[in-house]
């Protein structure tokens, strides 16, 4: 694969990442240590000024932007058979290269950073500014890199800054080819840079270095924790996190079942249950779980082989194991378990049952965890009271995730993230803001 990350658009090599190693049909980033205990490259004058990059317009900061969404449309297959390698997700599924393309061309175009202005004070004109950070440090998930990618570092750009990126050592790829066009595009050198590795070492270093004003973060709850705690070391730089999930699906007694099943069922096996929104815990009302759960199990009839118990995925021969874990369904879980309060990350969904409104909403806020709550039912005023009770950062109304808006905040309550992410609140993150007071003593009466 050659040069292992791009800074100042200069491919160069180190031994924490120098080679992208493959398994099988497999991709990821060799582990071994780094020459320094920390990239000084990171946060250096190079990426602070990017020789004026800020001080464009937006009109010319979007340009590259957009000529970066064209390349991406163009190499649709090649980026899709990437992210095969890395990730295992097959070619036909592959919406990532739409999604960035929309996010590169939208924020090409959206980078107007507005401030506003006020006479409320007399004798005064008082005005607001928004204004990039300067290095802005992105850190993002293996299991849908390309639009981590997109939806971090387009924002960031349009608004001025400039971006240290550091991609997945699960999924490196699709970051690596897209690095390989960012001068191709005409983005100015340093502006945007990215560095595979690993967390304990690349993210650490990115994460305390005071040269690093803002840190966008996509994981899991504990990583954005230390994270957190590196900023109040360093220089309490802002924080936007997405974080981990236990999403429950609440299934009331009057939903259209058919639907029911086929949204939750959907939301947990989507790209195998390994995303922050799946719905992993489902409460049907008791009357229901019987036909609920068999529901469940012809879907898995049709679409692959069915695994019930834990202990029959052990059973599978030991070479196949190492990479397929089979759906599970668990039934009856303590609300206190660990398999009730712990992300899996896979295709492992929980049916338990409730009796009441009161005592199911109880259950579903009953977690650290509040990204993607979805509720089944054909009363609308109970639909609005419960959502409004719902402590998720996004609620799903007879349907489950990965139903969206992308012009909707996206984000999690509690443990799950601080901030929004979307196409109108994205950019806001990368802004600081400030205020200037301007005495005019001849504009006072």
């Amino acid at each position: 694969m050659g040069k292992s990350f791009q800074i100042n658009q200069t491919w160069k090599n180190r031994r924490e990442a120098s080679r992208f190693e493959e398994k099988g049909s497999f991709a990821y980033i060799k582990r071994g240590s780094y020459d320094k205990p920390e990239p000084t490259f990171i946060g250096s004058p190079h990426f602070i000024l990017a020789f004026g990059f800020s001080a464009l317009s937006p009109h010319e900061r979007g340009k590259p932007l957009k000529a970066m969404a064209a390349k991406i449309l163009e190499s649709k297959p090649e980026l899709a058979h990437l992210e095969a390698r890395s990730v295992g997700k097959p070619v036909y599924d592959f919406f990532d290269g739409d999604y960035a393309a929309v996010h590169f061309n939208y924020f090409g175009e959206a980078g107007y950073a507005q401030g506003h202005t006020s006479l409320n004070t007399p004798g005064f004109l008082n005005m607001s500014l928004r204004q990039p950070f300067g290095v802005v440090g992105i850190i993002i998930q293996w299991n849908t890199p390309l639009v981590f990618f997109s939806k971090k570092v387009a924002p960031a750009v349009a608004a001025g800054n400039t971006v240290v990126l550091k991609s997945s050592e699960k999924a490196p790829l699709t970051s690596w080819k897209v690095a390989q066009w960012i001068a191709e595009c005409g983005f100015p050198l340093g502006v945007i840079n990215v560095l595979p590795g690993h967390g304990h070492i690349s993210g650490s270093a990115m994460s305390l270095r005071t040269s690093v004003p803002a840190l966008s973060f996509t994981g899991r709850t504990r990583i954005g924790r230390a994270i957190q705690i590196a900023s109040a070391q360093s220089n309490l730089k802002k924080v936007v996190f997405e974080l981990s999930k236990k999403g429950p699906a609440l299934v009331f007694e009057d939903a259209d079942l058919d639907e029911a099943v086929k949204g939750t069922e959907h939301s947990i096996y989507w790209n195998s249950g390994q995303t922050s929104m799946a719905n992993s815990r489902v409460y049907v009302p008791d009357k229901v779980q019987y036909e609920t759960v068999l529901r469940y199990i012809d879907i898995g009839k049709e679409s692959g082989r069915v695994v019930l118990s834990a202990e029959e995925n052990a059973t599978v021969k030991k070479e196949e194991q190492n990479i397929i874990v089979h759906p599970v369904i668990f039934v009856d879980q303590p609300e206190h378990s660990r398999i009730m309060k712990e992300e899996i990350f896979g295709p492992g969904v929980v049916i338990n049952t409730f009796k009441t409104e009161e005592e199911v909403i109880s259950k579903a806020n009953d977690t650290e965890f509040g990204l993607y709550a979805a509720l089944y039912t054909k009363d609308l005023e109970r639909a609005l009271r419960v959502g409004k009770k719902l402590e998720s950062g996004m609620i799903g109304v007879n349907c489950a995730s990965p139903t969206g808006s992308w012009d909707l905040p996206f984000g999690g309550w509690k443990g799950s993230g601080t901030g929004r992410e979307s196409l109108l609140e994205s950019m806001d993150h990368f802004l600081e803001q400030k205020s200037i007071y301007i005495k005019v003593p001849g504009i006072r009466g």
